[in-house]
């Protein structure tokens, strides 16, 4: 696929830019410097024609503080495989030595490049960008991505610079969020699982700002690895950036079908871990737990079974969900987790037929239940099931009782039992037969 870097210094509207031709709000905007430090990656589609987009942290060639320099590591990354560079400079600001430091740099890489002048807003702004042609180009493409100015011609050439394609098919792909708290190696697992250094990994917390996308292919199906922030405590958020990223974590928890909670082994599970996994398990997706830094543990032959009963512990209500031990550093067991994603993500779109599921509630699950609560008549009159990711199902009951919690959970277990639903939620509404206001209780 084409591909398409948009570069620069910092604090000059690249991610704004990366917002509206994505047309999304992938990228976190603020006017703190320095909020974007990974490569965010992003499909595009403009006169039927699709590229990749790729937004990068802002250059700082000279910096060799450990944030800055990796960031140019990343960006240099991006120069390297585009077709088509986006050189973004402030037009109100005006020609700056660092602009020409990375203008020298683009040049340096051989790459076609497109001039691109942003906050051009005003009239006197767009009589002031003649300065530019000091850098020796023919033509720059002056615009004010935060008001969709000069948008069109810019979208205009990059389309006319790309080639002709077939027509493209549409693929399924697992979407898979990465979440968890700071500095648990959510970044160091997507790269091995990568096979390369695609994200920035430092022991600083908070390295990790936006949610970056990741598609690749994994024993021919199509995944797509959503690296998230680290979240934090509330109250422990105190940077606008960190909070919009805090945000987009959440929003990436609602938008995957899988979610790997990354935990570390070494500081064992803690209340922030559980609340992070609630977040994933209210929204319905599939759990994976991941136990990261395994390496780093002293073992016996009751290791594992003693820390996987700690961690169920503290998180009894992903019960459902498996645990993996990994060690992202050595590369144990990583891509057994693809295989537990891809297991999640078909056990979530498990449809049972109506007349089948309630054969199985008759037969199996109504007298097992009879026995084990009350003499009563089971009182079930049918159910059926609405919904897929995570499968619901609602019951229609007799009178005007809804069944005790201890039954629904028994009910779920028999469905896992025969059904089996791996690592996914099930979710039971309740509609009693009698006139009920508001909406059906919920168990899961």
């Amino acid at each position: 696929m084409y591909k398409v870097a948009i570069v620069g210094r910092p604090n000059i509207g690249k991610s704004t830019l990366f917002n509206r031709l994505t047309r999304t709000r992938k990228a976190l905007v603020g006017s703190e410097p320095g909020i974007t430090r990974d490569r965010l990656l992003e499909e595009a589609e403009w006169d039927g024609k699709r590229f990749q987009l790729i937004d990068t942290g802002g250059i700082v060639p000279d910096d060799r503080d450990t944030i800055p320099e990796k960031v140019l590591e990343q960006a240099e990354i991006a120069i390297s495989e585009a077709d088509l560079i986006l050189l973004v400079m402030d037009a109100r600001a005006g020609l700056t030595p660092l602009d020409q430091e990375v203008f020298s740099l683009i040049q340096s890489s051989g790459r076609e490049f497109l001039l691109v002048l942003n906050k051009v807003d005003t009239p006197r702004v767009e009589d002031e960008t003649y300065e530019f042609y000091r850098l020796g180009v023919d033509q720059y493409y002056p615009i004010s991505a935060e008001h969709n100015l000069g948008i069109d011609d810019l979208i205009d050439e990059i389309v006319s610079r790309i080639p002709e394609s077939g027509e493209r098919v549409e693929e399924e792909e697992i979407r898979i969020a990465v979440i968890g708290r700071p500095n648990v190696g959510k970044s160091s697992l997507v790269n091995r699982i990568l096979g390369e250094e695609r994200l920035i990994v430092s022991e600083i917390a908070g390295t990790t700002r936006d949610a970056v996308d990741s598609v690749f292919r994994y024993q021919g199906q199509r995944f797509r690895l959503i690296d998230t922030a680290g979240i934090r405590r509330k109250g422990r958020t105190r940077m606008k950036a960190e909070k919009l990223s805090v945000v987009m974590a959440r929003r990436s928890i609602k938008q995957a079908d899988v979610v790997f909670l990354v935990l570390d082994a070494v500081e064992g599970a803690t209340r922030l871990d559980a609340v992070i996994g609630g977040y994933a398990h209210d929204a319905g997706k599939s759990i994976i737990i991941v136990v990261n830094k395994w390496d780093l543990i002293e073992k016996d032959t009751h290791t594992a079974a003693r820390v996987e009963s700690e961690f169920r512990r503290r998180m009894k209500f992903l019960d459902y969900a498996p645990l993996v031990f990994v060690s992202a550093l050595s590369g144990q067991r990583v891509f057994k987790l693809l295989e537990e994603a891809r297991r999640a993500f078909e056990g979530s779109r498990i449809r049972i037929p109506t007349a089948e599921l309630n054969q199985f509630l008759q037969d199996e699950v109504g007298p097992a239940m009879i026995q084990r609560d009350s003499p009563r008549k089971f009182p079930l009159k049918y159910a059926v099931q609405v919904a897929v990711g995570p499968p619901t199902i609602v019951l229609f009951l007799r009178g005007s009782t809804k069944l005790h919690f201890s039954t629904v959970r028994f009910l779920i277990n028999q469905l896992r039992e025969r059904y089996g639903f791996p690592a996914t939620p099930i979710r039971i509404l309740q509609r009693p037969s009698s006139k009920w206001k508001g909406k059906p209780k919920v168990a899961t």
